[in-house]
């Protein structure tokens, strides 16, 4: 749900790794030849050598475990040829002992505005939204406050986070959140008795207030809950076998998982917050799902299998993020990666756990999540830059 500061983006260039099971291979290869040439004898010297390097992957969340103090880190990489790997690090419950389950379901936290921004695409695909028009025309009356004018307000901007629209994260406290449900509509009501941040088109501002009125504009083109269109359009299109969409009171998380934690000040007791009621995250953030999950999701939607082409352009049009390389589309996010190019993601965080990720044009991906919310922007890069790693060795 709630996005640390984007000034984090940057990672640092490194050095792509040759993958250990390769040389691996080659090395069985002429093993099995039975006769080791010197050429082939330093081949195997070279595939020993590799598969003695320590995983550069399993090392960065070692390190937010030892070094970083976060509970628990989990990881599934996918590389060009489909081919899936998953780490884990860390406890997955403070109070047992348990391990962190493999590919386990967290919450994905602002994730959720891909796959919001999605499903008002196809919406656009239909003809049934116009992306230029006023968000008044699908929602009359209801985008009002200091500042605040529907009629003046695009849906493009909505989903580019260019509204200008003041966000209503900051009046909730982590408490609260944990346990009272909200209406869309309340969340909105508390997002509107501040003034707008900016004029509409001027300049992009975060604002989960933003994927509210998108996900009410959903329901309202369709005439059906957000959460079915979610699932029938995207969830069961592509198979995702682990993402939900937690149903109205629902604080579960239903299958294997680590628990969550949240600090009340830094240094302070880890308050277990598992058991949370999403619902102040709506279509901006309320989602649950896997690594693989949406390793799977951001695949397919790069590989063109949930938007015409029309609208997955528009979808990749980026405006820029402050000065720090990345470009925020239609609810889809472009970063830099230390060994060229950029991949597309989006990441989120809600109390107990922060997701980071996305995936490259050729069909690599990378999701992490790890069981706190960091309080250092520090730690926060340090986890982008093993989303980096793995998508770069």
């Amino acid at each position: 749900m709630r996005e640390q500061t984007w000034q984090r983006l940057r990672t640092p260039r490194r050095r792509s790794a040759v993958a250990a099971s390769v040389a691996v291979a080659m090395a069985a290869g002429v093993l099995a030849a039975g006769v080791l040439t010197p050429t082939a004898a330093s081949a195997a010297t070279a595939a020993a050598s590799a598969a003695a390097k320590p995983d550069t992957v399993q090392q960065g969340l070692d390190a937010l475990v030892r070094q970083d103090k976060l509970p628990a880190a989990l990881a599934t990489v996918k590389d060009r040829k489909s081919r899936t790997q998953a780490y884990t690090a860390g406890v997955g419950d403070l109070a047992t002992g348990a391990k962190v389950p493999k590919d386990s379901q967290v919450r994905i936290g602002s994730n959720t505005k891909t796959f919001t921004a999605v499903v008002a695409l196809q919406l656009v695909g239909e003809g049934k939204v116009r992306l230029d028009e006023p968000i008044e025309t699908y929602l009359p009356g209801l985008v009002r406050g200091d500042g605040i004018d529907g009629h003046r307000i695009t849906v493009r901007q909505l989903l580019q986070h260019t509204s200008g629209l003041p966000d209503y994260e900051g009046d909730i406290d982590e408490a609260t959140l944990q346990q009272r449900y909200f209406e869309p509509r309340e969340l909105l009501d508390m997002a509107f008795r501040h003034k707008a941040g900016s004029a509409p088109g001027e300049k992009f501002e975060y604002s989960s207030t933003n994927y509210v009125l998108a996900g009410l504009l959903v329901q309202k083109v369709t005439g059906r809950p957000l959460a079915e269109e979610i699932d029938r359009r995207i969830v069961q299109r592509i198979g995702l076998r682990h993402t939900s969409f937690p149903g109205t009171g629902d604080r579960s998380i239903r299958e294997a998982h680590p628990q969550g934690y949240r600090q009340e000040k830094p240094g302070g007791p880890l308050i277990d917050t598992t058991e949370l009621d999403p619902s102040a995250g709506w279509a901006a953030g309320q989602m649950i799902s896997t690594n693989a999950d949406l390793d799977q999701f951001f695949t397919a939607l790069l590989g063109g299998r949930l938007l015409p082409a029309a609208q997955l352009a528009e979808m990749r049009t980026t405006v820029p993020i402050a000065d720090s390389g990345a470009g925020y589309g239609l609810g889809l996010i472009s970063r830099p990666l230390s060994c060229g190019g950029v991949y597309w993601g989006h990441g989120g965080d809600i109390p107990g756990f922060e997701t980071r990720g996305g995936a490259t044009d050729d069909g690599r991906a990378v999701n992490i999540a790890v069981t706190q919310i960091p309080a250092d922007g520090a730690v926060t890069r340090r986890l982008e830059q093993v989303v980096d790693t793995a998508l770069c060795r």
